[in-house]
């Protein structure tokens, strides 16, 4: 069983955001901290950037207008904790207490991940999508889309076996007129089976939620069994590798992809 978010939902908008002000970060300074948190919502985004890099407010501005439309921005910088910033002074060490659970894709998660992306072609706006394979059913809620249609569009995708249920509520409007989104509410479906002790969004690579989080993802696809790996602030080994050996795999992943607002469109179940 597993539930994906359209990249236009309201926590997605809220992800990809942060995630754009990552990318904005390391286009100011080779090796920032960052820690973004988005709220957005009727109108409204606030953004909370505890940062060691001073960000062009023009900048910030063109992006939540460029991913969520003309709103009213709120936006507070602030200095990372002097204590934490010490952390990472003179070596890179782990900057979180946390674990990574991380377990192979189902291939309920791959069908449906690939659906999300159809969909977003489609549709681009908040849509939610539930696969069940055990009691054999599909259930899509998409904004913005004429049930009819959509129940038409949906039978390409969808597997002769399910039960497609479409829009059970009738036709509805979404985004963030209607709902509110934050950062790193949409864990379970960025990661599916998966499990985090913290979110991958709006945070640099010395942040071992991003970081570790990624490489025990990527070592649990190679070896197609499950990895479990604990850290904790101030580590500089972690699963026996230096930690900025596994910084150095988390930053090809994120430069293969695209960046960081690429990882917060489908997180790392793309």
């Amino acid at each position: 069983m597993f539930e994906k978010v359209s990249m236009y939902h309201p926590d997605k908008v809220a992800d990809r955001i942060a995630g754009a002000i990552v990318d904005l970060a390391y286009s100011v300074d080779a090796d920032p901290r960052v820690a973004v948190e988005v709220l957005i919502g009727h109108g409204n985004c606030h953004i909370i950037n505890e940062t060691s890099v001073k960000l062009p407010i023009q900048d910030i501005l063109s992006i939540v207008k460029r991913i969520a439309g003309p709103l009213t921005v709120d936006y507070v910088e602030v200095p990372q904790d002097i204590h934490l910033a010490n952390n990472q002074a003179k070596k890179l060490r782990c900057g979180d207490n946390g674990i990574a659970k991380c377990v192979p894709a189902t291939s309920e998660e791959k069908h449906l991940t690939s659906l999300a992306r159809v969909l977003d072609k489609k549709y681009p706006s908040d849509g939610k999508y539930l696969l069940d394979e055990v009691h054999n059913k599909l259930i899509v809620c998409q904004s913005n889309a004429k049930t009819t249609s959509l129940k038409r569009y949906i039978k390409r995708y969808s597997r002769p076996t399910l039960t497609n249920i479409i829009n059970p509520l009738g036709d509805w409007s979404g985004g963030t007129d209607v709902d509110c989104g934050a950062t790193n509410r949409k864990i379970g479906s960025d990661l599916g089976d998966s499990a985090t002790g913290g979110g991958l969004h709006g945070k640099d690579f010395s942040k071992a939620d991003v970081s570790v989080q990624i490489y025990a993802w990527l070592k649990a696809q190679d070896l197609n069994a499950p990895v479990e790996i604990s850290y904790a602030i101030g580590d500089d080994t972690i699963d026996n590798k230096p930690y900025d050996q596994i910084v150095e795999v988390a930053k090809d992943y994120i430069h293969y992809i695209g960046g960081f607002e690429k990882l917060a469109e489908y997180g790392l179940l793309r």
